[in-house]
């Protein structure tokens, strides 16, 4: 089998697909929040690999092939805000603010649990841009002496929590406003979260869109501060 896989240099693609398009019929069966179709491919990919000895290494050069993808999906996600935009020039104020306001609390209470743990300076800096989009992520790391591998982990616990869990935490902190759940969630959780905010209502996954832009341009410029004193 392994000599067979070794052959075809699709299969990492064409077993992550067939493996995603499985989630999503799993989460359409069952439509419960824990099914985030991410993290169920997660889990039966890693148990294909464990089960039949499948060769990581190839698997993950496979999908390197793909991954220039990540920057044009991310700027797609202009189209919603564009549709948006009369609709959103009165918010414009307190969107930004909103933004500002959780970028900053990010990066902070990040690095303040990292130094409170006594966690090096590569994984802190792995860790900071755990709420922005993977492109944008994974080079920050990278120029910071990060962990790129990291980064990707945190990016991705991030948004999938966040996809998991915005709806019960949106109730508990009432944050019942269209345009405040999409700040929350673009600026909290990326794209992952801009994929559930679309859930709520076309003006969420707008306003989602427009915060992780945002949340990330803040990033990459507020992140080099923390080691600059």
């Amino acid at each position: 089998m392994l000599s067979l896989l070794e052959s075809c240099s699709l299969w990492p693609v064409v077993l992550t697909l067939g493996v995603y398009l499985l989630a999503l019929k799993i989460r359409s069966r069952w439509n419960y929040a824990i099914l985030n179709p991410i993290l169920v491919s997660f889990f039966i990919i890693l148990g294909l690999i464990l089960a039949f000895d499948l060769p990581n290494a190839q698997y993950q050069a496979g999908w390197e092939k793909c991954s220039w993808l990540l920057t044009p999906s991310t700027v797609c996600l202009a189209l919603p805000l564009y549709r948006q935009l009369k609709v959103l020039k009165k918010d414009l104020p307190s969107i930004f603010l909103g933004i500002a306001a959780g970028t900053v609390t990010s990066l902070v209470s990040i690095f303040f649990l990292c130094q409170v743990t006594g966690l090096d300076q590569p994984l802190t800096t792995s860790l900071l841009p755990k709420s922005i989009t993977t492109a944008m992520g994974i080079v920050l790391a990278e120029n910071m002496g990060g962990y790129p591998a990291v980064t990707t982990i945190a990016i991705l616990a991030t948004g999938i929590g966040a996809n998991i869990a915005g709806d019960f935490l949106c109730r508990i902190f009432r944050i019942r406003g269209e345009v405040a759940q999409g700040v929350a969630y673009g600026t909290a959780a990326h794209v992952v979260g801009t994929a559930k905010a679309t859930e709520v209502s076309p003006l969420t996954g707008a306003v989602s869109s427009l915060s992780l832009v945002v949340a990330g341009i803040l990033t990459a410029v507020i992140l080099p501060l923390f080691y600059s004193v």
